[in-house]
């Protein structure tokens, strides 16, 4: 009996909790930045714990705190965000996620890329440590991405490099 993949099953990379959890807190978390509300934050907040219990929601949103904190304030490039519930990712947004995932299946080629087109390569070590204690975080309470392929990134930053200069 073959065992069927989310994505073969007909399900999409958001439909799995690991993914979905990153994806929309990392949203909820950006969009308190730009709105200066906490509101998206609680909303977060709220999420995780009802996701994943309030001990383990507490340790992963303070985890995803330090990590977007610590990426906006590292970050060479606009950190861009798609709103909450939407069904694809941005370029930053696929960055984000891949970086965790890097981190959880110490893929250093992706995560290398990641941090390269998030912010050069300055501040990279500061960034890594933060996506790393959020992605172990994750891992240690069940929520393992999957792992994404160097090269998927590779091909996400060159096209829009390419886009920018034309």
């Amino acid at each position: 009996m073959r065992r069927e993949t989310p994505c073969a099953a007909g399900l999409s990379y958001l439909d799995r909790q690991p993914e979905r959890l990153v994806v929309e807190g990392y949203r909820h978390w950006m969009a308190g930045y730009e709105s200066g509300s906490i509101e998206p934050w609680e909303t977060a907040w709220s999420y995780y714990t009802a996701e994943l219990g309030a001990a383990d929601g507490r340790r992963a949103v303070s985890d995803l705190s330090a990590f977007v904190r610590t990426l906006r304030g590292c970050a060479g490039c606009p950190l861009r965000i798609f709103p909450s519930g939407a069904r694809h990712l941005c370029r930053e947004e696929c960055l984000a996620v891949g970086l965790v995932a890097a981190c959880q299946h110490g893929d250093l080629d992706l995560e290398g890329c990641c941090i390269s087109a998030l912010a050069g390569c300055h501040r990279g070590i500061e960034i890594a440590d933060a996506a790393g204690r959020y992605a172990s975080t994750l891992k240690e309470i069940g929520q393992t991405l999957m792992p994404v392929p160097a090269q998927v990134l590779s091909d996400i930053v060159a096209r829009s490099n390419q886009a920018r200069f034309h």
